[in-house]
């Protein structure tokens, strides 16, 4: 259930209507490669433009120490944005200040005007409330539909909503109900995927996934650190050594809900080129290190799955970055992907893995936003959810 405004409840004829959307998208040689976060955006903003509104975008894109930072520049979004809309689009060279204010002034119903980072002012992460009056100047309503930057408590994301009627962009509201009613109310049995480098990460989700679901695989980096907490020696594994007591205590608190690998993938060497060899859950010999799970996990994997009423996935299952190492994560996409069940993506890295299995079409929803998904996965209210105006 969606308890917040959304911009079907709200009058946009003739008004500008600041979005803020999630154009972070990866840049090469003043490119974008992909344009996932982008395309996401689109009914939102195509909707706005229907309805006789002037849209000015605003977005975080990287991590720029200074505006001199230009290979930050959200330039390359906004062009690759017009490419996308059969609509006009105009850049601005700032989101605030002098700039900014003059192009939004001159931005009519049908146009798309694009803001410059609004990183490259440090009072963005600070949620400073000058900047935030300064953004809000620019419009008459606010939209958030940056799932991805939903976490972050900034002054794009929740001190502009202070000053200006503030809804929720399609985009927002689709994330929100997927990853809220997997946890609030999901179909049974509910099986959540755990995978990625490190446990302490994820401690909080684990734990509260321990309270939804009714069974939580667990693969990847973190796999090695259950394994070593129950005394198996893991040679040059990646351990959390600090995380051993908590992996003790999950195992403790977990039950019968907790399935780890009953098999793995262990390199010689962590190369993609490494002698390889598949061998069963317990001493990894000195020298080697695991980087993959194996087929019998797989299977162990599969079995679960096939009845599943939910999935959600968050993390790899290994090194997928290495070709040699991938077969775990790619074949888990694959049975994620015939699983009858609602299946969610996590976004991050299990997204990445999915799209490039050419799976993508075969998932009922795949999240934008890693770490806001993860947040959600732990039971948090997002701050830049909380701060829109409520139905």
């Amino acid at each position: 259930m969606f308890n917040k405004q959304t911009i079907k409840d709200i009058a946009l004829k003739g008004k500008r209507v600041l979005v803020r959307v999630d154009f972070n998208v990866p840049l090469t040689d003043g490119k974008v490669t992909d344009d996932t976060r982008i395309q996401a955006a689109l009914p939102t903003i195509e909707y706005l433009l229907e309805q006789g509104a002037a849209v000015i975008l605003c977005s975080h894109l990287g991590r720029p120490k200074t505006a001199a930072d230009t290979q930050y520049s959200m330039r390359p979004t906004a062009d690759h944005l017009k490419t996308l809309l059969d609509a006009p689009v105009l850049f601005a060279e700032d989101c605030i200040g002098p700039k900014a204010e003059a192009a939004a002034s001159q931005v009519q119903p049908g146009q798309v005007l694009v803001l410059e980072n609004t990183r490259f002012h440090p009072e963005e992460t600070a949620n400073d409330p000058e900047m935030s009056r300064q953004l809000a100047k620019l419009a008459d309503v606010f939209v958030n539909d940056a799932f991805g930057s939903a976490h972050r408590a900034h002054a794009s994301t929740v001190g502009v909503t202070e000053h200006l009627p503030s809804v929720a962009g399609f985009l927002l509201e689709k994330e929100i109900v997927y990853l809220g009613n997997a946890i609030a109310d999901p179909k049974r049995p509910f099986v959540a995927i755990m995978g990625g480098a490190k446990i302490s990460d994820k401690i909080n989700v684990i734990r509260n996934l321990l309270q939804k679901a009714d069974k939580i695989l667990i693969g990847g980096g973190m796999a090695n650190t259950f394994f070593k907490a129950q005394g198996y020696e893991m040679a040059d594994s990646l351990v959390e050594a600090d995380a051993l007591e908590t992996a003790k205590a999950l195992l403790d608190e977990g039950g019968g809900k907790l399935i780890l690998p009953v098999d793995m993938v262990i390199a010689d060497a962590f190369d993609n080129d490494a002698e390889r060899k598949t061998v069963p859950v317990g001493d990894v010999p000195a020298g080697w290190r695991v980087l993959d799970i194996g087929p019998e996990t797989l299977d162990r994997f599969g079995s679960v799955l096939k009845d599943a009423g939910t999935v959600v996935w968050n993390g790899p299952m290994g090194v997928f970055e290495f070709e040699n190492f991938a077969a775990g994560t790619f074949s888990l996409a694959k049975l994620v992907a015939e699983s009858p069940a609602v299946t969610i993506i996590g976004g991050g890295d299990s997204a990445a893995a999915v799209n490039q299995s050419g799976l993508a079409e075969q998932i009922t929803h795949i999240s934008t936003g890693g770490g806001a998904s993860l947040e959600m996965l732990e039971g948090q209210m997002l701050p830049g959810l909380a701060a829109l105006d409520d139905k």
